[in-house]
């Protein structure tokens, strides 16, 4: 087996690092399982306020999903539907998590790895950094789940010069479509991405919950978006103890500290 998950917690921040760097940190089955348990494990774990996710060494963010074990890992129709359940455990894991996610993007971004940064909430890479979805090169197709996530993060103009094209774009051309948030310095990424982990850190996490889900839910399609958790989780942001802490930090003139409650 090629490459493993890697993960970290420091403080309240935990880090998952996609490590198989011989294949550009591409995604073998066995890592899509363990990159989803530890999503999984940083969702439960109340001390945890933010995740990054990131590729191992400076060369990639991830690439998608390892091809060379498709003859073992997807031989036969039953096979693919195991590998296929392990992946909607993955996006599932991501897609749906609690806590804020950050990618942090440095080298190339391609396939499947740009659907990863397309799930988490912030996503700042490097200048040289590198995006592509190839599909249209390997014959691959993309079902409705991605394809909204990236109209709805970019637009169906964009989504569609990505996909028909199948080139690689700049980190110039990310910015100016709206897939990354931010581009800094090659070597500023990785100070960038902790300072802006700990700013969010500090946040409200039951405020910064209502929004991921409010705004989940408006990016689903309208005839199925549900907007009931969200709002629960508004009328439970003025319940909260930490309303009352927000309240009283600002009115003293301090830095509020916040306890998810």
């Amino acid at each position: 087996m090629s490459g493993t998950i890697l993960t970290a917690v420091d403080a309240s921040i935990a880090t998952l690092t996609f490590h198989n760097p011989e294949r550009h940190n591409s995604m073998s089955l066995q890592m899509w399982k363990d990159a989803a348990s530890a999503l999984e494990r940083f969702a439960e774990d109340e001390s945890i306020r933010v995740v990054v996710l990131r590729g191992s060494g400076a060369k990639s963010f991830a690439s998608g999903a390892d091809i060379s074990e498709f003859n073992q890992v997807r031989a036969d129709a039953q096979a693919a539907a195991v590998y296929d359940a392990s992946l909607d455990r993955f996006w599932a894991a991501l897609s749906g998590h609690p806590k804020p996610t950050i990618a942090m993007i440095r080298g190339f971004c391609i396939g499947g790895g740009l659907n990863i940064a397309a799930c988490c909430d912030v996503r700042i890479c490097g200048t040289s950094s590198r995006f592509a979805v190839p599909a249209a090169k390997l014959g691959l197709g993309y079902g409705v789940a991605t394809l909204r996530r990236l109209v709805s993060l970019i637009g169906p103009q964009f989504a569609l010069e990505i996909l028909l094209t199948a080139r690689q774009f700049s980190s110039d051309e990310a910015f100016a479509m709206g897939l990354v948030n931010r581009v800094v310095p090659d070597g500023d990424v990785e100070s960038h991405v902790h300072d802006m982990a700990s700013v969010i850190a500090s946040n409200a996490p039951l405020t910064m919950l209502a929004a991921k889900r409010i705004i989940h839910a408006l990016m689903q399609d309208s005839s199925s978006g549900d907007f009931s958790a969200g709002e629960a989780l508004v009328k439970q942001c003025f319940d909260s103890a930490d309303y009352r802490e927000g309240r009283q930090a600002f009115l003293e003139k301090r830095a509020p500290v916040f306890t998810g409650r």
